[in-house]
């Protein structure tokens, strides 16, 4: 069953506002159960897990920048 925009909306803001400071806060604490890596690796590292986090979400947050397609629809049908 497809979301609507407005709960994609909501689950994006959720999301953002709970998951990701979540999502920190594991990457970080996973990085430092080993050893301190060099900077550069570790700032690799940051850097995958930042990118990987957003990749199951991406059919939430696709179109959530952009007006809502319902309203517009609702809007030519009166």
């Amino acid at each position: 069953m497809a979301l609507s925009y407005k709960a994609r909306k909501r689950w994006a803001l959720m999301i953002l506002l709970v998951g990701m400071p979540l999502y920190v806060v594991v990457a970080v604490n996973v990085i430092d159960l080993f050893e301190r890596p060099s900077i550069l690796v570790e700032l690799g590292v940051y850097v995958i897990l930042g990118f990987l986090w957003a990749l199951p979400f991406r059919f939430i947050f696709r179109g959530i920048g952009q007006p809502d397609p319902d309203a517009a629809a609702d809007r030519d049908g009166c």
